[in-house]
């Protein structure tokens, strides 16, 4: 069964859609963008900031579900330029040390917001 999960330790859906969908032992996170669940703006500074952000964001939604980064099997990175991929990329890999999960990352012309970085992520218990 279909299970919505959402948390204020994140930020609320901006649109209709929920912040995540459990179902049958999988966990699928909506696209993260780096904004502070407290302010509901983002976060200031380039893309380190925005990067570690966006990932606190998915780590608040894992946490509700019941998961943890060590459950995450893919992630899907959107930059607004890939320029951004080296120093996105550090932050990223500091959240798996160990067995990181199937990425792809892509550049995109526009973000939410005007973002520079949304992540995707897929849980799996």
């Amino acid at each position: 069964m279909k299970k919505v999960i959402f948390t204020e330790n994140a930020p609320k859906a901006i649109g209709p859609y929920s912040q995540a969908i459990e179902i049958n032992g999988q966990l699928f996170i909506s696209g993260q963008v780096p904004i502070n669940p407290q302010t509901s703006k983002i976060v200031e500074g380039g893309i380190k900031e925005q990067t570690i952000q966006v990932m606190n964001n998915i780590e608040a939604i894992l946490l509700a579900a019941g998961y943890s980064f060590s459950d995450v099997v893919k992630s899907t990175c959107l930059l607004s330029d890939m320029k951004n991929f080296a120093e996105m990329n550090q932050v990223y890999g500091s959240y798996y040390v160990e067995n990181p999960p199937a990425r792809a990352a892509f550049a995109v012309r526009d973000l939410p917001l005007g973002a520079l970085i949304e992540i995707e992520t897929v849980a799996v218990k």
